[in-house]
């Protein structure tokens, strides 16, 4: 029965990857269509009389060549035109092009300010394979900003190792549906209820152990808010999740969640466990303060950001 049962998997997987394979080809084929029809465009209304003119009479010969098609009207045309001329003479993306779906083309090339803007929405729409509404909400939440303010922090090695800061400088929850007088407990509940949504926001390199991880020290119990495993870093990343203004004592309360988890919980091939305060606020100089002797003295730093709740703070 278990050979069965294995043998249909493994059906399941090969039809899934099979399926997953097609759908990239076909977006693969879409895109370089939409290239050369904007390539065309581009070059043919620089000819034209009319100008754009030329526009609206392709548009209506494509729709009495092909009737009912869609996406070749005037409004479809113009994004195929728009795409060429704006990737025409960008050797970045040559290899991004066809990974990429069209609606999330048409996000990046709509919403993003600068080239390097749109080179870091299209890196990371590989890398993590959003669909259009997770992209959709990482431009929204100003992700790329948040980001580029996270790589001027300075870093231990083994996060430089990666090339990568996967922890920002704050975080954006505005997904949340909390009471107005809210608790800590009442965002760690709503954290878990929109687990998917905070994993977006946070990473998908995230993986959710659990909330209020409990570690025993001596005859005491203790609750770690959130606890996740970071697969790049290879750690176990705890979360403390405070609802006022950063307070020099969460430190030293971090680094004793820290040396609990690495002496009872990390495994051997695992590297030593990261922590993560978030703070409605923080004054920066406070936290330097705070954090200066740890940074110094312990190859196990803890790491402090923030988050930002949009209606709230």
């Amino acid at each position: 029965m278990k050979n069965e049962i294995s043998a249909v998997g493994n059906l399941i997987q090969i039809i899934s990857q099979s399926r997953q394979n097609a759908l990239k080809k076909v977006n693969e084929e879409l895109i370089q269509m939409y290239w050369k029809v904007g390539e065309h465009l581009s070059k043919e209304s620089t000819k034209a009389l009319f100008g754009d003119a030329y526009i609206d009479t392709v548009a209506e010969e494509i729709q009495n060549a092909f009737p009912g098609i869609k996406g070749f009207n005037r409004r479809g045309l113009y994004r195929m035109k728009k795409f060429y001329e704006t990737y025409a003479d960008d050797e970045f993306v040559t290899t991004l092009l066809s990974q990429i779906s069209w609606s999330n083309h048409l996000a990046i090339i709509s919403k993003a300010k600068t080239v390097e803007e749109r080179h870091f929405y299209m890196s990371l729409c590989v890398k993590e394979n959003y669909s259009a509404r997770e992209l959709a909400r990482q431009i929204d939440s100003g992700y790329y900003e948040r980001y580029m303010l996270s790589k001027e922090k300075l870093l231990p090695e083994p996060i430089k190792e990666l090339n990568e800061n996967p922890f920002l400088d704050s975080y954006v929850i505005e997904f949340l549906d909390l009471p107005s007088n809210f608790k800590e407990t009442d965002l760690r509940k709503g954290l878990i209820r929109n687990m998917k949504d905070f994993i977006l926001e946070v990473g998908k390199d995230f993986t959710f152990i659990d909330e209020e991880f409990r570690v025993q020290v001596g005859s005491e119990d203790y609750r770690i808010d959130l606890l996740f495993f970071h697969r790049g870093l290879q750690c176990l990343v705890a979360f403390e999740l405070k609802i006022g203004k950063f307070k020099p004592e969460y430190i030293s309360k971090m680094d004793f969640y820290l040396e609990a988890l690495d002496r009872q919980k990390k495994k051997k091939n695992e590297n030593p466990s990261v922590g993560m305060i978030l703070c409605a606020s923080k004054d920066d100089e406070v936290v330097e303060y705070a954090m200066s002797r740890t940074l110094q003295a312990s190859s196990i730093p803890a790491y402090l950001y923030r988050y930002r709740i949009y209606g709230y703070i």
